[in-house]
């Protein structure tokens, strides 16, 4: 079920936010618990055992992970690490098979084929959202074993924590210290809350089914563009319309997820903060999909001794965190190349003493045209299916030619669609601060009332329409 179409809007959401508001405070989790569950079902089938299998695990092996407190018995440290590792191994145990597995029997497959003999190709569907459960499954047991927060009795708690649905399918990743003292609580759920995060969800909306589904048709038309068509024109329109489309697709989404999480009484994390103002890859990690970065912080790059240890360290240490990264958007060699390439730039920041931005504007400018130039490069990996599909494109976007577009791209790029192109464009011309969406949920300026009331009602309005006529599209991190 998507957030963006008529049975959640006009039916599941209203029923939940009822539900919420009109039963006693004790139940609030159980509702919010049953809802997720059956709000996955409905998308993912079958595959919803799956995630109720790690429910179940998790929440049994996390009750023996706790640190003794120093009145209690102390049990053998061994068993805890234990636990933790065959927890932590079943939990991507089940993300590998799934994810993984096809591809990874594609390339035994292939490298059989080069000796005459044959290996089997395993095609597993891939279940919805399993890249978001599972970091949060680890979050969960990591820091119930460092003592930072202390395991949920209650299973329903855990439920809600796992399978809210505001964040089940494309996040934001919400380690589990950062809501654990949110879930326990009785709730007094006010009117203020849903007053407070329906804007935000309506923001969201609007990004989502007004910009991005609206680019989806012309991003598609210029990457299915076969290579012997491919132009200068083509390339670069299709690149700079997936960058935008991408960023309001998925930053949309989130101010839907963090929107609805407000709504339901929860306080979730921001995961954007204008990412194409960047000065640098680096602050460009600090602000797009910040919850992703913060966990690969907090579980990976920390652990592997983060910066501590000199600096051919620091950058071995930033190369497996990206590569990491990079493959876990996706079992595709375009998503390592495309995780590389960022790792890479950090690692070349860091090693030029590159930091924070300059202090003349021009300078300034400069930078953040050269970081955005970058980012595009890197999302051309990120969208196309193969690595002869990106190069190919890309090196076209480095040959300019007279050849315009195909007939096919332009009759894809409407004047609606160009219009909104450009007037989205306009992100990267933004500055840095303040970010729209926590102005929009919390500030009381005459601005941030402005742009509440346009979007409650122009853009609201007119998201709806498209949605009631059924031109939208599945969120793009739903494939994540």
């Amino acid at each position: 079920m998507s957030f963006a179409t008529p049975l959640f809007l006009w039916y599941f959401l209203p029923v939940v936010l009822l539900a919420v508001l009109v039963l006693p405070g004790r139940w609030r989790n159980g509702v919010i618990a049953v809802a997720s569950l059956v709000f996955y079902a409905v998308g993912a089938g079958a595959t919803t055992l799956l995630l109720v299998s790690c429910i179940v695990v998790n929440y049994l092996v996390g009750l023996r992970l706790e640190p003794p407190q120093p009145s209690e018995w102390e049990p053998d440290d061994r068993l805890r690490k234990w636990l933790l590792t065959g927890v932590i191994s079943f939990d991507l145990a089940a993300l590998f098979v799934w994810k993984y597995a096809g591809f990874a029997t594609a390339q035994l497959h292939g490298f059989a084929h080069l000796f005459g003999g044959d290996f089997p190709v395993v095609h597993i569907a891939l279940p919805i959202g399993i890249s978001f459960y599972t970091f949060h499954h680890i979050s969960y047991v990591v820091d119930i074993y460092r003592g930072e927060r202390r395991p949920q009795r209650n299973p329903v708690s855990f439920i809600t924590y796992i399978a809210m649905f505001p964040q089940l399918i494309a996040g934001p990743i919400v380690r589990y210290r950062e809501i654990a003292d949110q879930l326990p609580q009785v709730r007094t759920h006010k009117l203020d809350d849903i007053a407070a995060g329906f804007p935000r969800f309506a923001l969201g909306l609007t990004k989502k089914v007004v910009i991005a589904d609206s680019l989806s048709p012309l991003v598609d038309a210029c990457f299915a563009t076969p290579a012997q068509n491919m132009t200068f024109g083509v390339a670069w329109l299709g690149a700079a319309g997936y960058t935008i489309q991408l960023f309001f697709d998925f930053s949309g989404y989130s101010d839907m997820a963090i929107g609805l999480g407000r709504m339901l009484g929860f306080r979730l994390p921001e995961n954007f903060a204008r990412p194409y103002s960047s000065t640098t890859i680096t602050e460009f990690w600090r602000r797009w999909h910040m919850s992703l970065s913060r966990w690969f912080r907090d579980y990976v790059y920390i652990p592997l001794g983060g910066n501590r240890h000199g600096q051919a360290r620091t950058y071995r240490n930033l190369i497996v965190v990206f590569v990491l990264v990079g493959f876990w958007h996706g079992a595709n060699w375009t998503f390592l190349v495309w995780g590389l390439y960022h790792g890479a730039l950090l690692v070349v920041e860091r090693g030029f003493a590159i930091g924070g931005p300059p202090a003349h504007r021009w300078a300034r400018l400069a930078r953040r045209a050269l970081t955005l130039l970058l980012v595009v490069v890197g999302w051309v990996f990120f969208r196309s299916t193969s690595l002869t599909q990106a190069l190919g494109i890309l090196g076209h976007m480095l040959v300019p030619d007279t050849r315009g577009l195909t007939d096919v791209v332009d009759l894809a790029l409407t004047h609606q669609r160009l219009v909104i192109l450009l007037a989205a464009l306009l992100v990267v011309l933004l500055p840095t601060h303040p970010v729209t969406g926590p102005l929009l949920e919390s500030s009381r300026t005459r601005v941030a009332t402005t742009i509440r009331i346009g979007v409650m009602t122009v853009g609201l309005a007119y998201a709806i329409i498209l949605i009631a006529s059924g031109t939208f599209s599945p969120f793009l991190y739903y494939q994540f």
